[in-house]
């Protein structure tokens, strides 16, 4: 199995670690800390040095209360530190949005993948730029517009709910030309979920990894709430143990790409784990 992105195969022999570079005055773990593209540039460098296999770059939060911001201010944001990493290093670039005019801005900068954690919802044409630019696609599977989506009522079945809204983003870009060469999975821990159903979707993650056989998943638990509620309330920086033990956790159950803020740390627990199983 591979990921198409705009500028490569990316093989999926083992499993990957996508490195978070928020570059918001705003994020819930490290807002502000990355604005600058020199500071940013240097977050990307380490977390290359760590191990990541790819670089997710975030212009504006999705953190509960988060302000949605216009699609210049995030292209300001996000474009500069896209084209420095970009022509700096050769490590694939993802771009965490939901506007197409951001996603192709992006694109053109230098990212070749377009993280959506509306699973096309709030802008449909962001799979035309997927299309057009064949670029990589993340379908996370979220719920409510930009400022519900973390006070929807819970639903009956996170399963169901989850798989149904991942078939209808599926179906969404395939209409529009995207290929399911180019596309991954992201059942959305932590938004719109209950603590119960977040962890029912780590558990049960083999289930939906089973139903969407040809594509690979993605799992992005890293320092959320739910953690925080596991370790006593710990904030959002101390959450370190329990996001690693949840990397590790998806991997087991079938995920091929998570998502953290801690590369050094997972990296070295992934293969601790990898070296394990291969003894068995």
């Amino acid at each position: 199995m591979y990921w198409q992105t705009s500028r490569r195969k990316i093989a999926l022999e083992r499993p990957l670690v996508m490195g978070i570079l928020n570059v918001t005055p705003d994020s819930f773990s490290d807002g502000g800390k990355f604005a600058a593209v020199d500071d940013a540039l240097a977050q990307a460098e380490a977390m290359i040095a760590e191990g990541a296999d790819i670089i997710d770059i975030g212009g504006e939060s999705t953190r509960p209360g988060s302000q949605q911001i216009a699609a210049g201010e995030e292209i300001s944001r996000v474009v500069p530190v896209i084209e420095a990493i970009s022509k700096r290093f050769d490590i694939p670039v993802s771009v965490d949005t939901t506007k197409s005019g951001v996603a192709l801005a992006a694109v053109d900068a230098g990212a070749e993948v377009v993280n959506d954690i509306s699973g096309l919802r709030f802008d449909e044409k962001i799979a035309d730029a997927a299309a057009v630019l064949n670029a990589g696609l993340v379908l996370m599977h979220s719920r409510g517009d930009f400022k519900s989506m973390h006070s929807q009522p819970p639903v009956d079945d996170i399963l169901a709910e989850v798989t149904s809204g991942l078939r209808r983003s599926i179906d969404v870009a395939h209409s529009h030309g995207v290929g399911d060469e180019q596309i991954v999975l992201d059942p959305g821990i932590g938004f719109g979920k209950t603590q119960e159903q977040n962890l029912e979707l780590l558990a049960k993650l083999d289930k939906l990894v089973s139903e969407f056989a040809n594509y690979p998943v993605l799992v992005g638990a890293s320092r959320k709430s739910f953690i925080g509620k596991l370790m006593d309330g710990a904030p959002v920086d101390a959450r370190l143990s329990g996001s690693v033990a949840a990397a590790i956790i998806a991997i087991q159950n079938g995920a091929m790409i998570v998502r953290v803020h801690d590369v050094k740390e997972t990296v070295a627990a992934l293969r601790t784990a990898a070296a394990v199983e291969a003894a068995k």
